[in-house]
């Protein structure tokens, strides 16, 4: 005789122990594709590979995700999230595995492009599960953590010089460590299918949050504003993680930092991420003024990459203002799109941002590294990164125009209530 399903819920422990397994599927997803930049410098010396190369490794794992966002969650729904999970969480540790495998670009390349598609795939199936076991109660809150924990990877990631010394003696050795976190793309998925499927045979259970999908006949309806903001988004992080790719080989290079150091510098950043984000989103819904903050934080980006630059000025400034700035613009970008589209293209309007903004990464990614080979940039000629830190302050600048027209146009008759409308 078949067990009764029982109309009460799974305690909230359960749920947080739930949570917790998501988000250490995360955090290995995020330890393993910032593993590259500590590294950067190493497959030059030992692999010979150009700033170019290097580049596309991150520019192969943006292309990847451009298919999955226009598939939308079409796999999730017809495979269920905790079968989706494990899916995309084997194909996570494929790539990453392969990545590893070879010194040969292309291979190492095709390892980067397959997991990127597991990744990010990952990713929105994560989402999905969170809102099926937290819609209705914590949510937001347990995005948060989510990301909190997930975003913990990648500085353990820019600090692994520190921790993990000797296995910079050999290009294998990081991404081995690499493919060991990633196994807990796979772990983590198993264990949350046995906890779902318990839960499932004495609780009812609530649907799983929708993908981002894209219905292009919905997009002819977006206002100015969205095109704002999906402008600001792409040359925010544009200018971001490409930096990123390059910043400890920079730092060694033009800077002479040891990789250490240079990957603590880099973690600077990702700390601010962690733990400002959720406190600037907490502020942004108590005091609305959603646009200026966007402007203030994409203000921040025009003199980070020249004091870096020109001056002699303790890395640790720019660094952090870097990290305010990348505090403040996309704890409010994301959130915004739901204040300027219809509900019912809300999912169209943020696989679309998502879409383009990848685009923006992969080829910002190689642009970076083709200007850096171009003009010759090393250790031995530091001057060679100049044109790359030209390149982002351009794109602080038009950032910063972006951001005023946002700001203008929502305090006009056609705004939406960015600057206004407030939580509760």
């Amino acid at each position: 005789m078949p067990q009764s399903i029982s109309s009460t819920e799974p305690s909230k422990l359960y749920r947080w122990l739930v949570l917790l397994w998501l988000s250490i599927t995360m955090f290995g997803n995020y330890y393993f594709y910032d593993a590259l930049e500590p590294l950067a410098d190493v497959l030059q010396k030992q692999l010979h590979y150009t700033d170019q190369n290097i580049g596309l490794l991150n520019s192969f794992y943006s292309i990847a995700p451009i298919a999955t966002v226009l598939i939308g969650g079409i796999l999730i729904d017809r495979l269920g999230v905790r079968r989706a999970l494990l899916i995309f969480g084997c194909i996570c540790l494929a790539g990453s595995m392969l990545t590893a495998f070879s010194p040969r670009f292309e291979v190492m390349a095709g390892g980067r492009f397959i997991f990127g598609m597991g990744a990010e795939s990952l990713i929105v199936a994560i989402t999905a599960a969170v809102a099926k076991w937290f819609k209705g109660k914590e949510l937001s809150f347990a995005l948060g953590l989510n990301l909190m924990l997930a975003r913990f990877g990648s500085w353990l990631a820019q600090n692994s010089p520190t921790w993990a010394h000797s296995a910079y003696n050999t290009w294998q050795g990081p991404w081995l460590i690499g493919v060991a976190f990633v196994s807990l793309c796979v772990i983590g998925p198993i264990a949350y299918w046995i906890m779902e499927a318990r839960a499932e045979q004495r609780y009812a259970l609530g649907k799983a949050g929708e993908a981002d999908k894209i219905v292009f006949q919905d997009v002819k309806n977006f206002g100015l504003s969205y095109w704002y903001l999906v402008g600001l988004c792409v040359i925010f992080y544009s200018a971001i993680f490409p930096f990123e790719t390059f910043a400890v080989k920079y730092f060694i290079d033009a800077h002479g930092t040891t990789r250490e150091l240079g990957g603590f510098l880099l973690s600077v950043l990702t700390a601010f991420t962690m733990f400002g984000t959720p406190i600037v989103g907490l502020f942004s819904d108590k005091m609305g003024r959603r646009a200026t903050i966007m402007c203030l934080g994409v203000l921040l980006l025009i003199p980070v990459f020249l004091m870096m630059g020109y001056t002699h000025i303790s890395l640790y400034v720019p660094m952090a203002m870097l990290g305010f700035a990348f505090t403040f613009v996309p704890a409010i970008i994301w959130p915004s799109v739901a204040y300027i589209v219809p509900s019912r293209t809300l999912g169209t309007a943020l696989g679309l941002m998502t879409m383009i903004q990848n685009m923006g990464m992969a080829g910002m990614n190689w642009g970076l590294g083709k200007a850096n080979d171009v003009a010759h940039a090393s250790a031995t000629h530091p001057t060679g990164y100049q044109p790359m830190l030209q390149i982002l302050t351009v794109m602080g600048i038009l950032g910063a125009v972006l951001a005023f027209l946002l700001r203008q146009r929502e305090l006009g008759p056609h705004g939406h209530g960015l600057e206004t409308i407030t939580a509760g």
